[in-house]
This record gives C-alpha cells, structure tokens and sequence, in this order.
C-alpha cells in the first residue's frame, strides 16, 4: 500500500501542469531544466521536470557538447543509492504499466524466449540513447533523439496521444513517423496486458541502466542463508521473474518489496548496506 501511494504521488507531482491536457500544450518553465530519477516524458503536456533519457539524448546529439555530466551524475547518484528501486517506486510510466497489468486480459507464463527478451534493453541502451545521439550527427550537426523519436512508447501514450486528442493542427500533422511509433505503442500496451512490466523488462533503457547498479547499491536485498529453506515462496511472489533465494541483486529487482513479505523466515531484507 505504502508502494502504491509513493508512486501515485510521483505520477502525479511529475505531471502536476494540469492545464496542459486542456490546453494542449507543454510546461516550459523553469522546472524543465530540472531531471526527474524515473521515465516521464518531457513533451507529456503535464510534465513539470525532463526525462533524464530524453535529456541524455539531447545533450549527446547536439554540435556543443558530447558529455552531459548533469545527466549522468544524477542517474549514477540514484543509481548507487537505490538501484532499481527509482524503478518499483519513482517511475510514473511504472506505475501505469501496473495498472495496465491490473486490466482483465490473458496473462502469459515466461518462456525459454523469456531469457533473452530481458538483454533487449541493454542493446536499446547501448544503442539507440547512447550510440546514435553521440555519432551519427545532422547536416547542422544535430543528431536525433534516436529512442525518444522512434521507439519510446511512453512519449506516444503520454505525449503524442494527449496533445493529438488537445490540439486538431498536431493531427493534421501526424505522419508515417507517428504510425510507427503508435505501432510499437500498441505491442506495448498488449505486452503490459499479458506481462507484468512488459516495458520494464524487455525495453526500458533507464531501467536497464539502474540495473547495472543494484549488486553496490547502498539500497539492496540481503539474504540471510541461515533462516532460508528454500521454500519457493520469495520466487514465487516476484513478478519480475527473480529468485531473491538464488539472485537477491538480480538487475531485473526493482525492489518491490513482495519477496519480503512473503518470505515466513525472515530470510530476506531489504535494508541501507555499507
């Protein structure tokens, strides 16, 4: 409950321009210049603060700098403090995949594929935010922001689809680039429908860079060996697909907290460690 009600009050204080759905347009205060730790469009028409990836991008892709010390450190500070827990409790585009989850609908059990799916966002990381921005420059010597401008599905359900719905001019205007990005949008939704924080595990470049950071966190899972009896219940309560058991640092962890309370052993928890 405790969960639910710090994500609810980080959907809504990232997103507390009102006005902007109404509107149809954008916050562009002074805030912007601020990054918030989790994914929250910068173009959202509620958004009072930047997307840290979105803002990553933009300083990689522009002809002055090629180094964003701002960005990187903020993402690091959170990083090494908490890890993947920005991810269970801070994110707002978190928090709507779980509601998303909460929808009637099939749900799908891991498959072998499963392995794998999960290092899609690292190569999305790797690639499309860090490798395209910083290389492949304009004729102006502008790069795009590549993962906000073609893949990001959070930009097209909390952006691009409100200020359509706001604003009949950006409608006309929508093209083949908007297609394809609502396409990806589309298997999106379906996958959070069927899997619990579909974008999260297969797509989400923050959460793959968070996760690099959750075996030295200062904020982790501790597993006490001694009161384990291997019962299956913490593996069982994850719906991220961890073993705290077997993998209490997992980079997929986002901290949630479920194999805490499930755990009849006191064999787990999560704790500040030196």
């Amino acid at each position: 409950m405790l969960r639910k009600i710090i994500q609810t009050l980080a959907l809504l204080g990232n997103n507390a321009y009102f006005a902007g759905f109404f509107k149809g347009h954008i916050y562009r205060g002074k805030l912007k210049s601020v990054c918030v730790p989790g994914l929250n469009c910068y173009s959202c028409p509620g958004a009072v603060a930047s997307c840290p990836i979105g803002s990553l991008q933009a300083v990689l892709g522009s002809y002055q700098y090629r180094f964003t010390f701002y960005v990187t450190g903020l993402l690091m500070l959170f990083g090494l403090l908490f890890g993947r827990l920005v991810c269970g409790f801070l994110c707002p585009f978190g928090l709507l995949q779980e509601l998303l989850h909460k929808i009637p609908f099939p749900k799908v059990r891991p498959l072998k594929l499963w392995k794998w799916l999960p290092r899609v966002k690292y190569v999305i990381l790797v690639v499309f935010v860090l490798a395209l921005p910083a290389l492949f420059k304009g004729d102006i010597g502008i790069a795009d922001p590549a993962f906000c401008k073609y893949i990001c599905p959070a930009g097209t359900l909390t952006a691009g689809l409100p200020l359509l719905a706001a604003d009949p001019a950006m409608r006309d205007a929508a093209g083949r680039l908007f297609l394809l990005k609502s396409a990806i949008a589309v298997v999106t939704v379906l996958g959070c429908l069927s899997v619990y924080r579909f974008f999260c595990k297969v797509m989400c470049p923050l959460g793959a860079f968070y996760g690099l950071f959750n075996k030295i966190a200062l904020y982790r899972l501790k597993l006490r060996k001694e009161n384990c009896v291997h019962c299956g219940a913490c593996s069982n309560a994850c719906k991220m697909t961890v073993n705290p058991s077997q993998t209490p640092d997992s980079p997929e962890c986002i901290r949630c907290g479920d194999c805490v309370r499930a755990c009849r052993f006191s064999a787990l928890r999560a704790e500040f460690m030196p």
